[in-house]
């Protein structure tokens, strides 16, 4: 177990400092502390240790005193935190309380935190995807927001270096459109679903059905253990089967000996200093004490999320960026973006009543990209694409509960599994709206006295033909496989409910209208980077961390080899 250095420096001087802990700030402080830089962390959230600070790992369903569900008390604190879903009393103290951390919702926008060491690491749903050139390109070859500034080759090295370390487990699929990656042995589909796959595949030319990537161990690597297959993920792992910043890349850095951790630091801005043309530090606020506390360093890479990072940089004003570090585009804050989902169908199965599945696998089915890859799939209404992820299953004791019964007969029932069932969720792509935007609400301001955030965003035409496809399709493909009470849904709720929001300081060649360059730089402001969700430029359909993982490795090579020929 690492004992993480807490203690700043006196001088407060750093070579690097790393905003925000999660899955990219993570990565951002194993490769720079690794390359040897004197790396600080500031992490606005409290602290969390690996595993002894995972109160609820362990517990039964039977040791909640409210047997998992939240309290009315708790639904007020976490009002926005329930529309995810995800929430519940077992992993609530890795989410925001929503009365601590207001904003302005122009239009709905479900923001899902989780302000601590380690961040969503600790929350994500750890399907990790590659981005291909019909991602990269889409923009350009669409005149839609602007090109990126990257191609897959400039990535493809990143992608296979940071998939060795993180373990990805997974089945390769040889698709253009989805590039196979470096895998651990696949999970296992189970009977219907395998069922479902040979239906699909044999009934829809171009069209897949396999296992989820997925982020978690299916054989120990570097003295992590293999997932154990108890789905109580969000309430951390223990074994460190699935990647956090917390198993994995904060204690690589803090092996180094060039790691200092500071949780409870609110970033309120970057200290422009106009003689140089650089950023020569960040400003501080003890979130305990209120304390104001500057630190200074030679690079600055920024990781605090999407829109936290946005929201930092806005507030960092000065005569040479009056609307914000780096904003001479005025495109900061715009082109917010998140993959819209909760639309699909589910239904249910007649068979395999004599067979079961082990365990509770932590992943499920995903069906890769097969609309508007070429000519021949070109579809009318909308452009870009959409996937599905889902699974099959079969009730288990809990099928009673509802039911009536009394007596031996009805208790020997409970362990008879009642009948199997499908979903499948789509996952689509969202446009790079520039209307789609966050601002700073100066006239409402957080219990540390920085402004929030108003956001003002939604989807679009585009995005709501796409979901009537999505549903349409799940309904077709489940009965074609013989499903029975097949049922659509289309759950929309607000942007960001997808909790892959990205944009807001998007990649780009020109800055005239982008925020960051093809190496992650503010275009005007070189020592500092944007290696988070908010540098993407587009969304593509499918999860994006790995792709922000690539972005943060790519860059800090990048930064110290600038370091070392003094360009920066």
């Amino acid at each position: 177990m690492p004992s993480f250095n807490l203690k700043v420096n006196k001088t407060h001087t750093y070579d690097a400092i790393v905003i925000g802990s999660g899955i990219s700030g993570g990565w951002a402080a194993k490769e720079l502390c690794e390359k040897g830089l004197q790396t600080l962390v500031l992490e606005r959230g409290r602290m969390v240790r690996h595993v002894e600070d995972y109160p609820t790992m362990n517990n039964d369903h039977w040791d909640f005193e409210h047997r998992g569900k939240l309290t009315d008390e708790d639904k007020k604190k976490y009002h926005i935190q329930v529309r995810s879903g995800f929430i519940d009393e077992s992993n609530k103290h890795f989410y925001n309380n929503d009365l601590d951390s207001p904003y302005t919702e122009v239009k709905r926008f479900d923001w899902i935190r989780g302000n601590q060491v380690g961040g969503r690491s600790l929350l994500w749903g750890k399907q990790c995807y590659r981005w291909s050139d019909l991602d990269f390109e889409a923009n350009a070859k669409q005149s839609i927001g602007v090109d990126w500034p990257i191609r897959y080759k400039d990535l493809e090295s990143w992608y296979t270096y940071v998939e060795k370390y993180v373990g990805i487990s997974g089945e390769k699929l040889g698709l253009s459109h989805l590039p196979d990656g470096h895998f651990l042995p696949p999970m296992e589909l189970n009977c219907l679903e395998k069922h479902v796959k040979g239906s699909i595949e044999k009934t829809y030319k171009g069209r897949h059905l396999t296992i989820g990537r997925v982020a978690h161990l299916t054989e120990p690597i570097n003295g992590r253990g293999q997932c154990q297959n108890r789905n109580r993920c969000s309430r951390g792992c223990p074994f460190g089967a699935y990647f956090s910043s917390n198993a994995v890349t904060l204690p690589a850095a803090d092996a180094t000996g060039k790691l200092t951790l500071r949780p409870n630091s609110q970033v309120a801005s970057i200290i422009y200093d106009e003689k140089l043309g650089k950023a020569k530090g960040v400003k501080v606020i003890d979130s305990e004490t209120k304390e104001e506390i500057e630190f200074y360093a030679r690079i600055i890479f920024l990781n605090a999320s999407t829109l936290g990072t946005t929201q930092i940089l806005l507030n960092s004003t000065s005569s040479r960026f009056p609307n914000g570090l780096g904003n001479d585009s005025g495109e900061l804050g715009h082109n917010l973006m998140d993959h819209h989902y909760r639309v699909g169908a589910m239904g249910s199965y007649d068979g395999f009543e004599d067979q079961y599945y082990k365990g509770r696998r932590p992943n499920g089915i995903f069906i890769p990209r097969y609309r508007n890859l070429d000519e021949a799939s070109k579809m009318k209404d909308f452009i870009r694409g959409y996937d599905y992820q889902g699974a099959g299953g079969r009730g288990n004791w809990g099928g009673g509960i509802s039911g009536g019964g009394v007596g031996a007969e009805f208790k020997d029932s409970l362990f008879a599994p009642s009948s199997w069932g499908m979903s499948l969720v789509g996952f689509g792509e969202c446009l790079p709206y520039h209307e789609n935007k966050v601002t700073l609400n100066q006239d409402a301001k957080d219990k540390w006295g920085l402004p929030t955030l108003s956001i003002d965003a939604e989807f679009k035409t585009n995005e709501m033909a796409m979901r009537k496809q999505m549903k349409e399709d799940a309904v077709e493909m489940l009965e074609n496989a013989g499903l029975k009470n097949v049922t659509p849904f289309d759950y929309s709720g607000g942007i960001g409910v997808g909790v892959h929001e990205m944009g807001t300081a998007r990649m780009g060649r020109d800055p005239k209208t982008s925020v960051v360059n093809a190496n992650s730089q503010l275009h005007a402001v070189p020592n500092v980077f944007v290696t988070d969700g908010a540098c993407m430029t587009s969304s593509s359909c499918v999860n994006p961390s790995i792709t922000y993982m690539a972005l943060t490795a790519r860059a800090a090579d990048f930064a110290v080899n600038e370091l070392n020929r003094k360009n920066l």
